[in-house]
């Protein structure tokens, strides 16, 4: 499964929004098998916060764990926050 995140918007900012996000993908996520990964592609993506990322993709990890992989996250933003929450949550997040 592949979840486009600029279904959401281009500026993923918010800890509100993040969770409501979230929560309004999670029963498109019910129906994913146990082997299958869960990517989740940054494309078209300009801003990207910690806290909005802390609240999606935290939650997708704890759900999923490493079956989850980032892609195109060259973005600067995307880039920095992504380092920033590996280092305070201490993770490492799969990327392709």
């Amino acid at each position: 499964m592949t979840i486009y995140l600029k279904k959401f918007g281009t500026l993923l900012s918010g800890r509100m929004l993040g969770k409501e996000a979230f929560s309004a993908f999670l029963p498109s996520l019910k129906d994913v098998k146990d082997s299958e990964k869960i990517e989740v592609d940054f494309e078209g993506v300009d801003v990207f916060s910690p806290s909005w990322g802390d609240e999606f993709l935290l939650s997708l990890l704890e759900k999923f764990g490493d079956r989850v992989v980032l892609k195109n996250t060259k973005n600067p933003s995307v880039k920095s926050t992504l380092e920033f929450l590996e280092r305070i949550n201490k993770i490492k997040f799969n990327r392709n």
